[in-house]
This record gives structure tokens, C-alpha cells and sequence, in this order.
């Protein structure tokens, strides 16, 4: 085999890779994609102080604040934000949509979940999601979990994001 074979063979396994990789990442994420992109401070702005601690949560809608669209979420049912244990030093938070995914890929529905405690309950379906594990499906029928926003954190603003 010639080195020029060698790179166009290693260049092919690599975008090969890289699709299975994309599709495998993205299989379970049934809800579509909207824009979602605000900065919350827990410290300074009193409606997200709960976040201060382990185990809490909000609910950001598109009145939160005024941020509208990007705060909507899949059909304005809004996004849970939820504080999850330390990593280490640094909080773990997760942003997940309120649209239950299982309604959504076999019904064509969009159901809110509703929050009680540290899980997300549909209202429909009866699955509950976890939200101290990025809101994985524990018991009912959905199989997939609750679609997921990136979060950062700097000590006192948390911002939300997809894209």
C-alpha cells in the first residue's frame, strides 16, 4: 500500500467515524431543534436564587425575563434548569425542554412535563424523567431522554444554549 493510499484510507475510516458518531449522539434527541440562548444570574436576579443549591430547579419560559423565543423552548413549553451535584469544584447544572419526548415520536404530540422534586413527569404517557441525570427516562413507556441545552457556569451566571 502506497502512503498516499494509507491517508486516503485513513482520511475515509475518519469521516466514517465521525458520521456513526453524529448519528449514534443525535438517535435519542427526537424533539426539533430551536434557537435557545440566554444568561441567567443566580446570584443577582432573586427568581433563579434557588439555584444557589443542589437539587432545585426553575422553569424559564418565554415571559422569563423577556427573552421570548430563546427562552421558549420545542412549542413555548418552556425549559427546566436544574441544579445537579459538584463536579468537583464547579456545579453541574442541566437545561432540558419541558416537551416529552415520547409523545412527541410516537404521538406527534407536544405534552409539558410538569416537575416535582428532582423529576419530570408527563402528564400523558406517565414516564418520569431524572433530572439529576440530564432527565433520562426511569419508569414509563418513553425510551428517550428529555431534550438537552448546553449550560456553563462562571460562579454566578449561568448561560443556556444549542447553538
Amino acid at each position: 500500500m502506497t502512503k498516499t493510499s494509507k491517508i486516503k484510507y485513513f482520511f475515509i475510516s475518519l469521516a466514517l467515524a465521525a458520521s456513526v458518531y453524529a448519528c449514534e449522539r443525535n438517535k435519542n434527541d427526537v424533539i426539533p431543534d430551536r434557537d435557545v440562548n440566554f444568561t441567567m444570574d443566580i446570584i443577582g436576579d432573586i427568581q433563579f436564587n434557588n439555584l444557589t443549591s443542589i437539587g432545585n430547579h426553575v422553569i424559564v419560559t418565554a415571559q422569563t425575563n423577556n427573552w421570548g423565543y430563546y427562552a421558549a423552548g420545542f412549542n413555548n413549553n418552556g425549559i427546566i434548569v436544574y441544579r445537579a451535584n459538584f463536579d468537583g469544584m464547579i456545579p453541574e447544572f442541566y437545561a432540558c425542554d419541558r416537551t416529552c419526548p415520547y409523545d412527541y415520536a410516537i404521538n406527534d404530540l407536544s405534552v409539558k412535563v410538569n416537575v416535582v422534586a428532582f423529576q419530570a413527569i408527563c402528564p400523558r404517557c406517565s414516564t418520569y424523567y431524572e433530572l439529576s441525570g440530564g432527565g433520562y427516562p426511569s419508569s414509563g413507556p418513553g425510551k428517550y431522554y428529555l431534550k438537552n441545552y448546553k449550560t456553563s457556569f462562571d460562579g454566578r451566571y449561568l448561560r443556556v444554549w444549542n447553538y
